[in-house]
């Protein structure tokens, strides 16, 4: 619906209320924001604009692992030099961009499309859990690495992962505490994810 103005508000206020939207922008940061754009050459604010807007026609879900792509088949599914015995589970395409960045993973991912919160109602059924069970009938992957977020849901997450998979014999490894509990993994350093990622362990180690 667009913004229509009353005597009340300010000219920016519309744009104040789109910014405040996006995750971690407040209301003082949304006007800081708001003047920004409103101090750029108009030629440059079209083409911010309509460079989201062609984004977001465009970009679309891998069919095999559901990360964003500009094709049916994501860049790392389509690359034969990647290693397909091993399968990363993330919650969202901005966990496998942050574990992309340090290099330190060369398998291929699933991603789930959320994590287990039945407070939020977002229960197993609402992930693409059928999916994974399908790839891994189709893949021959040795090792499952479970690379959630170290908070209630992504453990949550990965308990129940962990007790539907383990019984068809997979080796299944979670990211080595490097992480804060409570943390996001997008937010993490490359640095502290590499180590996280380099010193992952077996779920059957933990006792």
């Amino acid at each position: 619906m667009p913004f229509e103005a009353s005597g009340t508000e300010t000219p920016i206020d519309g744009m104040v209320n789109q910014l405040a939207r996006l995750p971690g922008i407040g209301p003082k940061s949304a006007q800081r924001l708001a003047f920004f754009l409103l101090s750029l050459p108009k030629k440059d604010v079209t083409l911010f604009t309509e460079t989201l807007k062609t984004t977001r026609d465009t970009v679309r879900y891998c069919k095999l692992c559901f990360n964003i792509s500009w094709k049916e088949v994501c860049h790392i599914c389509e690359n034969p030099k990647r290693d397909r015995h091993r399968l990363c589970i993330v919650a969202e395409p901005k966990e496998l961009m942050a574990i992309e960045r340090t290099g330190a993973f060369r398998g291929i991912y699933h991603v789930l499309g959320g994590l287990i919160s039945p407070i939020d109602g977002i229960h197993p059924d609402a992930l693409r859990i059928q999916e994974l069970l399908k790839r891994l009938q189709d893949l021959s992957v040795s090792e499952l690495i479970l690379a959630l977020n170290p908070t209630i849901e992504g453990d949550a997450t990965a308990l129940y992962l962990t007790h539907m998979l383990q019984p068809k014999g997979l080796k299944i490894s979670k990211l080595a505490y490097g992480l804060p509990m409570g943390s996001d993994i997008d937010y993490a350093d490359e640095v502290t994810l590499e180590k996280a990622f380099s010193d992952r362990r077996g779920i059957e180690d933990d006792g």
